[in-house]
């Protein structure tokens, strides 16, 4: 086998291939030159306007009551959406690139926090948008609690710090507030919000014991030359109608009827309901996402029971007919013998721990970090990230406010 597979080299046909490709290496090597160069130039320019931005971390702090249901968290999402780069002369002399940002639920001992991280030039918009749709709410710039956390395995143990991912194509939606009612106002006791797992999760963790959701959001478009990309890279609209005509492809096909009329085909009621809810979602602002989960504690006090409690927590969202999230990759290995020694977790752990920290996953220094972004509406990110009700008081630990607001701060810019 070995022998044939030298000889292959030697034929006739290698010899001319070689050939050919020595011959015409004045029209690909350039080619492949250009696109390298241009690739590292993007890569420094974007690397240079990233550092530029100033970054802050806003954290919300919640009334006892909030009467708004997720819808407005939607609507504050909506005004994060921001497509443009700028023209062509910042996108290429500068290095500007669409702004991106981190929704985080945290839990640090217990105690639940709700932040945003963004730019600074963004800061009084986004705090603009959310008291005008959550008037009883404070928003305060505080330091990053993520800078406080070192990778020191005798002090700190990782037990488990991942990446998630859908578990089908993009185009079937997750399990929104919309599936669960939550867009009507129904009576505070017959309300069942998917977030309720995860926020009572964090709040029974003990002194010592951290978890961290991160959701990263960036406008999602079709790219192409405006945005720094030599190719074009079409919007996902194309995948959704693409997935609804496989499904009507799957249907039942109707009785034959008179002559003259078209034979179509019947959905079931779970194939409308799919249609129905992938339609809805087309409808919606789309965003490039990646979510990170960590769960770790100061190592005597470290609980391996938590592990399981917070990717349980994702699966509220999950559903057999539509989506759901799993995680994709992570710091650890499932076997020993893939890390004998330990050193690739650890490799693994501050690896990830400084993209957390910097946010990054779709441009420079992290860019597509073990992983592609995938697709989440802005219904499906306010379900996953909104301010929950009083359902949730049985929460102790989720930071409130003591008393209602009674109204923004009047400095706000208008």
């Amino acid at each position: 086998m070995l022998q044939e597979f030298i000889s292959l080299f030697h034929s006739d046909i290698a010899i001319t291939l070689w050939h050919s490709a020595l011959e015409s290496a004045p029209v690909w090597l350039p080619a492949i030159l250009i696109l390298g160069w241009f690739d590292i130039y993007i890569n420094f320019k974007q690397r240079k306007f990233i550092s530029s931005q100033e970054k802050v971390l806003l954290e919300i702090k919640i009334p006892r009551e909030v009467s708004r249901s997720p819808q407005a968290m939607e609507m504050f999402i909506n005004t994060l959406y921001n497509n443009s780069a700028g023209n062509l002369i910042k996108v290429y002399a500068e290095g500007s690139i669409r702004p991106w940002f981190s929704l985080e639920i945290v839990s640090l001992g217990g105690q639940v926090k709700f932040f945003i991280w963004t730019w600074d030039k963004f800061k009084s918009s986004i705090e603009t948008q959310l008291y005008a749709q959550f008037p009883d709410i404070e928003v305060h710039e505080v330091p990053d609690y993520a800078k406080s956390i070192h990778h020191n395995p005798e002090k700190i143990k990782f037990g488990k710090f991942t990446q998630m991912g859908l578990t089908k194509a993009d185009a079937y939606p997750i399990m929104t507030y919309i599936d669960y009612g939550l867009d009507k106002d129904p009576k505070e006791e017959f309300k069942h919000d998917p977030l309720v797992a995860l926020l009572e999760y964090m709040g029974a963790l003990k002194e010592g014991e951290q978890a961290w959701v991160q959701i990263l959001i960036r406008a999602h478009t079709k790219e192409g030359i405006k945005l720094g990309r030599i190719t074009t890279k079409q919007d996902w609209k194309k995948d959704i109608e693409k997935e609804i005509e496989e499904i009507r492809k799957k249907a039942t096909p109707a009785p034959a009827g008179d002559e003259g009329f078209t034979k179509f085909a019947i959905l079931s009621k779970g194939q409308q309901d799919i249609v129905a809810s992938m339609e809805r979602n087309m409808g919606k602002f789309a965003f490039d996402t990646m979510i990170r989960v960590a769960y770790f504690a100061e190592t005597e006090k470290f609980n391996p029971n938590n592990i399981g409690g917070l990717l349980g927590s994702f699966r509220q969202f999950s559903s057999n007919t539509l989506n759901g999230f799993k995680p994709t990759w992570g710091t650890d290995y499932d076997y020993p013998w893939q890390d004998f020694r330990g050193q690739k977790r650890i490799r693994n752990e501050k690896r990830l721990l400084e993209a957390y920290k910097r946010r990054s996953f779709f441009d420079p220094p992290f860019k597509n970090f073990h992983g592609k972004p995938f697709i989440l509406t802005t219904e499906e990110l306010a379900t996953l990230f909104h301010f929950p009700s009083q359902m949730v008081a049985s929460t102790p630990t989720l930071t409130r406010l003591p008393s209602k607001k009674s109204e923004a701060p009047s400095n706000l810019p208008i």
